[in-house]
Formats: structure tokens, sequence, C-alpha cells
């Protein structure tokens, strides 16, 4: 079979005439400006998109670092709590005035008093000060803040600057548990030298839910039946 063979000028004037009619021009040809406009549309949406997922992250983060925080108030809160008064002991005190005040004190209104008022052991003297290995605790609502405050001195002694524990509480609910297993509202034993087998206390604090802590009591001494009709009773 014979085959024809094309000039190369009639090659290149084909290839020519196939670009005119397609609408492209050789090295010239390009995006138009609506394909630009569309490319640019896309660029700007995927853009937005990632500085919205970054800016989520990163709220995201700030949000579960405060969490992480508070949790972390709370337990050192608890702790302190659970080792003063893991520690308590049944020692009667005196207040600033000289009046006396029983080994365990408990007051749920107004700022104006310590939620709760003991006196707890263990407390060590590394420097060797002259003062006792007991100490005198309160735990204070005031002005949104959980404080403890502690005392130099068992009698008569002014108490040291308060120590905020946590923030944003509103009020302090207290039970009491007593030597029969009974929960009670307030404490008020028949021997001011009784300590309760075990606090409970309800946090409720601004924006957040109530928290719950149990806290075990050291044991103190055996409270004493009261018998009627018992001289002297």
């Amino acid at each position: 079979m014979h085959c024809a063979r094309l000039h190369p000028f009639a090659l290149r004037e084909g290839f020519s005439t196939s670009l005119e009619a397609s609408g492209e021009s050789g090295p010239e040809a390009g995006f138009t400006l609506i394909e630009l406009l569309v490319a640019l549309m896309i660029f700007a949406m995927l853009a937005s998109a990632g500085v919205l997922l970054l800016g989520n992250s990163v709220s995201a983060q700030a949000q579960i670092k405060a969490r992480l925080d508070d949790m972390a108030a709370v337990q050192r809160a608890g702790g302190a709590l659970a080792g003063d008064l893991g520690q308590a002991v049944p020692r009667i005190t005196r207040t600033e005035s000289g009046t006396l005040a029983p080994a365990f004190w408990a007051n749920g209104e107004g700022e104006g008093q310590p939620v709760m008022q003991f006196v707890r052991g263990g407390w060590d003297n590394l420097g060797d000060l002259p003062r006792p290995s007991l100490q005198k605790i309160e735990y204070w609502v005031r002005q949104g803040r959980l404080e403890r405050r502690s005392y130099a001195q068992l009698d008569g002694a002014a108490g040291d600057e308060p120590a905020a524990l946590l923030e944003n509480v509103e009020a302090v609910v207290l039970k009491f548990r007593d030597a029969q297993g009974k929960w009670r509202d307030d404490w008020t034993p028949t021997q001011p030298d009784l300590l309760p087998r075990a606090v409970e206390m309800v946090l409720k604090r601004t924006g957040e839910p109530p928290v719950t802590l149990r806290f075990l009591v050291a044991p103190g001494p055996i409270e004493q039946p009261i018998i009627e009709g018992a001289t002297g009773a």
C-alpha cells in the first residue's frame, strides 16, 4: 500500500487551524476572568473554613484547660479538708475574747462566722519553734471564696491571714454523721469535746453543678449516755 507523505508546511497549517477553531492561541492561552474569580472564591472558602476550625480548636482547648484547673482547685480544697479533719482532736479552746469554744463547731448562716472550727494534730514544726503540735483551724466562706484560716496558738490568739482555696463559692451546706451512724443537719452534741464521725460538704458555685465532698473525722471520745432520773444527769 502506498502512503501519501504530507508536507511539513501543511502539518503546521493544519495545527494552527485546529487551535484557532478551539479558541486557543498557543503560548497566549490562559484562564479567563470568571475562572480566576471562581478559583479565588474557592480558596477564600477553604481559608475561612481553616480559620474557623483553628478558632474552634483553640476555644475547646481553653475550655478544657479551665475545666481541668477547676477540677484541680476542687481536689486541692478537698485534700486540705481531708488532711485537717482526718487529724482532728477533741481539744476545747478559748477564743480571742476568752470564751470557751467546743472541740468541733459549725455554722451554716452568714459570713460573719466560720463554717467550721476545730483543732487538728500533726502540725509539723521543722524549725523547732516554741509552739504546740496542735493547730486550730477555721474554714470560712466570704466574698465568694472558700478560705482556710489557722492560728499560731490554740487559746486567745488572733488568726493568721486566710488562704483562699476555691473561688466562685455561693454557699456551703454541711451534714454531720454521729456515733450512731445518723446524719444531722447541725452539730449540737451533748458533750463539748465530741467530734462527728464524718462530715459531708456540698459546695454550691456560680455556673457550676454542686460538688459533694465527704470526709472521715479522726475518732474522738465516746459519747456518754444520758440516763434519765440518775443523780447528776
